[in-house]
């Protein structure tokens, strides 16, 4: 039987294993048989997707908890404010995937494996690991504004790589199809349900939190 004590570090070690797993193949479907400048245009795409971005933050986050509370990647990963960030990150992947991206798309083979694992079971995974293991109480209303920084230089990226290269790796911000102001349209949008969401796991931190206070104060 396993230990109360023990189910975080299991729950993650698993899940650690499969999301690296999970973005070690698809970087092998994407760079596919390629060499000289081209393994080096794929591996610069590979990076340039949101998903693989957060999805190597989910990774870190539940490789850190694994390690000495002393390493760098521990004390880093360990912060609250850090996890619910990512929670929010790995949650608009999520739906954003569902929503804009898998009606127009069919993935086959190893190629659905993968997404599906990226997107639907790594961001339900780390969710539940916020809500179970992640301590209560200490995340700020300020903590999504500053969450902020990440999508924004994504952002940021994506304008810049994509006007300079004309590849882009979704076709919502497609600027070359749809126009440098819809495309803006839409990252402002997505901006809003980061700060959304972020907002929504502060409010649920707090009330979990009065909520085990409550429940371990001892009756009168």
């Amino acid at each position: 039987m396993v230990r109360e004590r023990d189910r975080p570090r299991l729950w993650r070690a698993a899940f650690a294993v499969i999301g690296w797993a999970a973005l070690a193949l698809q970087y092998l479907l994407l760079a596919g048989p390629a060499d000289g400048w081209a393994v080096v245009t794929r591996t610069v795409q590979y990076f340039s997707f949101f998903t693989i971005l957060t999805n190597i933050l989910v990774a870190l986050a539940l490789t850190g908890p694994l390690l000495k509370p002393t390493r760098p990647l521990a004390r880093w990963t360990a912060s609250p404010a850090f996890r619910a960030a990512v929670t929010t990150y790995i949650l608009i992947v999520g739906v954003v995937y569902h929503f804009m991206i898998a009606p127009y798309w069919s993935p086959e083979g190893l190629t659905l494996g993968v997404n599906l694992v990226l997107h639907y079971v790594m961001p339900a995974a780390f969710l539940l690991d916020w809500v179970w293991f992640t301590p209560r109480g200490r995340l700020r209303w300020i903590d999504p504004v500053k969450a902020l920084g990440f999508p924004l230089i994504f952002g940021v990226w994506t304008l810049v790589h994509g006007l300079m290269t004309h590849w882009w790796p979704y076709g919502f911000v497609n600027v070359d199809e749809l126009g440098l102001d819809r495309v803006l349209a839409v990252f402002a949008g997505l901006l809003v349900c980061f700060l959304l969401v972020g907002l929504a796991l502060v409010g649920l931190d707090r009330a979990f939190s009065r909520t085990r206070r409550d429940s371990s104060a001892p009756a009168l």
